[in-house]
């Protein structure tokens, strides 16, 4: 099997549980494509006691046929022997397990949300089989993963029922970072620069499956154009299909990023349900959190002194913001190839298009990128809050500041975010520019911190008169750091 790259702690996680001295239930989750399957693979190096995939969109039937057809393989049954419903089922395996020799036996049910088909009886039966059956023993290792972010936390994590406290462990796999990425495409072979490797992030972001379709022979652009644009693209119909696999009812999911993917710094919940006509309840705070959740958008305050560091509360100026490359991509370049160009990506680089694009999805980079920049700062170890502001005055020309870093050591970073083809270039407009906004935030925050301007570029800062006007600069290869 091929090695995994990056995943060191999950690894260790894994194998640890699998040698514990008692059963364990382990959840693993995390966005669609993300490499749930693969780390779990790697980690019992495929020594199954027993392994079934859920079906999706299989209904009750066909989900009890396929978990008869896995417990066959694994048991050598000579004939294929199907329980009427998931107790039966769930019984079935316990029998099978209890014939094998001392030892861990490891059973891994992956997409399970997929197996929760409605009236099916499927959680009251594992909350039975793991409650009076693997719990009660000392070698039942149940790994269970899935897409479905949602179902995964309600279900599982954050069940009140049967299976409340159950879980002994869950991992949140997150995407790879800018660091992971360079050590895959080094790994595979790939000549790509760092800004290379950037700007493939800013398309697919870290996403491991997606990483796997790229061909070192092909340039970056190549890469795209092939994966996206072409008669055989094999990216073309992955948004219907991301959002349909992870959410059983996807249309308003859809809705709320499609109207979050025009507004750069986000909306507020009463702008959301304007521009998506959706109905103002519960449904809709579902929508939104599992969306959060699911890691698509963000959920953030707006910077305010009288708002804590770490602070958690919902108001009415919460704002909601996208953060999922691959839909920003999504909406700025395949909804838009009306004319179905096969090099749409190459034709549309350096064309206003692609500056419009290319800077909202550097600032998505950056935020991805906050434990990195506060490396880079040395303030890794400082309480901080992350957030955003725009000025609310009418004479402000708009005046707004993309990331915030602010301290618990009652200093905030202003974060200037410039995304530009050559070293960036700070001349005495862009100093006027960055007073004025800088100017305008301490008269209407009202803040007595310390304000220290930090500029995050893409391809550095050219040497120049007024170059030593920012108090911090963090550059691409400090995003690389581990």
């Amino acid at each position: 099997m091929e090695s995994i790259v990056g995943r060191a702690k999950e690894l260790q996680m894994l194998r640890e549980y699998i040698a514990s001295p008692r059963s364990e239930f382990v959840a693993v989750y995390g966005r669609r494509r993300v490499g749930k399957t693969f780390l779990i693979r790697q980690a019992v190096n495929d020594n199954f006691s027993f392994y079934i995939t859920g079906l999706h969109d299989g209904n009750l039937s066909r989900q009890l046929i396929g978990f008869a057809v896995a417990l066959q393989k694994y048991s050598h049954a000579e004939e294929l022997s199907v329980d009427s419903d998931w107790m039966l089922a769930f019984h079935s395996l316990g029998r099978y397990l209890e014939s094998l020799p001392d030892g861990p036996k490891v059973v891994f049910i992956d997409e399970m949300p997929w197996m929760d088909t409605p009236k099916s009886g499927f959680i009251p039966a594992l909350e039975n089989f793991w409650n009076s059956w693997a719990a009660q023993r000392d070698d039942v290792k149940l790994i269970v993963c899935g897409s479905a972010t949602s179902w995964m936390l309600n279900n599982l994590i954050h069940n009140r029922g049967g299976l409340h406290n159950r879980l002994t462990h869950y991992i949140s796999l997150e995407p790879f970072t800018l660091n992971e990425c360079e050590e895959y495409f080094t790994r595979h072979g790939f000549g790509y620069s760092r800004g290379e490797i950037a700007e493939c992030y800013m398309v697919l972001g870290g996403i491991p499956f997606y990483l796997s379709l790229m061909q070192k022979q092909f340039s970056l652009a190549q890469n795209i154009d092939r994966l996206f644009f072409s008669p055989m693209a094999e990216l073309k119909d992955e948004f219907g299909n991301l959002y349909q696999a992870i959410f059983k009812k996807a249309s308003h999911h859809i809705a709320v990023v499609t109207a979050l993917a025009k507004k750069r710094m986000g909306m507020t919940r009463t702008e959301l349900l304007a521009a998506t006509k959706l109905m103002e309840n519960g449904v809709f705070s579902t929508v939104l959190e599992e969306l959060v959740e699911c890691g698509f958008i963000r959920r953030y305050e707006p910077y305010s002194e009288t708002t804590r560091i770490n602070g958690s509360k919902v108001s009415k100026n919460t704002l909601y913001q996208l953060i999922d490359f691959y839909t920003l991509f999504y909406f700025n370049f395949i909804n838009n190839n009306v004319y179905n160009d096969e090099q749409f990506w190459s034709t549309s680089v350096n064309s206003p298009l692609h500056h419009a694009w290319a800077g909202l999805a550097f600032e998505m980079l950056c935020l991805h990128h906050v434990r990195q920049i506060k490396q880079a700062l040395g303030i890794a170890a400082v309480q901080t809050r992350i957030c955003s502001w725009r000025s609310s005055g009418k004479d402000t020309n708009g005046a707004q500041i993309d990331l915030l870093i602010d301290r618990k050591d009652r200093t905030i970073n202003i974060c200037e975010i410039k995304y530009t083809a050559a070293p960036f270039a700070i001349d005495k407009k862009v100093v006027q520019e960055l007073q004025n906004k800088i100017h305008v935030f301490s008269e209407e925050t009202g803040t007595r911190k310390s304000l220290l301007l930090t500029l995050i570029t893409a391809n550095g800062l050219k040497d120049g008169l007024y170059s030593v006007f920012p108090q911090c600069v963090v550059g691409l290869d400090q995003l690389f750091l581990a």
